[in-house]
């Protein structure tokens, strides 16, 4: 698409991504925004913090959640640089939020087109409007030059 930049968040969560990688935990990093302001944000820190669940989106939207003061995140949308997985899909649904965007697939652990497919069962009580690909060479390129360094 010619004229076409990437937009601001996901710009942003792919500098978070960045400084997730400099601490050594996997470069992903998440965005919140609503009515185009950005009202958390956050990378993965698992490692840091001995904490499993210390990925990038659920911290995102914890923050996001202290800010508004309610767990429901409907007017929301998160932007991340890698596809969610099952965890990460499950807060997604829990706090309602509206839209996700997300760079990079991930075959082996997401849970939105691969895997779980969490939004597309039946059970789910809420799907969002899911766009992928939205910076996913530069977020692919981050995983991979991550990944390879550690073999």
């Amino acid at each position: 698409m010619t004229g076409w930049t990437l937009p601001q968040p996901m710009k942003r969560a792919l500098e978070l991504a960045e400084a997730s990688a400099a601490a050594g935990e996997v470069p992903v990093g998440a965005v919140i925004s609503r009515d185009g302001e950005v009202i958390a944000e956050a990378h993965n820190t698992p490692r840091e913090t001995c904490d499993p669940t210390a990925h990038a989106e659920i911290l995102a939207i914890r923050r996001a959640a202290v800010v508004l003061g309610q767990e429901r995140l409907s007017d929301c949308e998160l932007w991340v640089t890698l596809e969610p997985c099952a965890m990460c899909a499950g807060a997604i649904v829990h706090a309602r939020l509206g839209k996700v965007y997300y760079g990079a697939s991930d075959p082996k652990g997401g849970a939105v087109e691969h895997g779980a497919r969490v939004f597309e069962q039946e059970q789910c009580l809420h799907r969002p409007e899911v766009y992928s690909g939205i910076g996913e060479a530069r977020a692919a390129r981050m995983l991979r030059e991550f990944f390879k360094a550690r073999r």
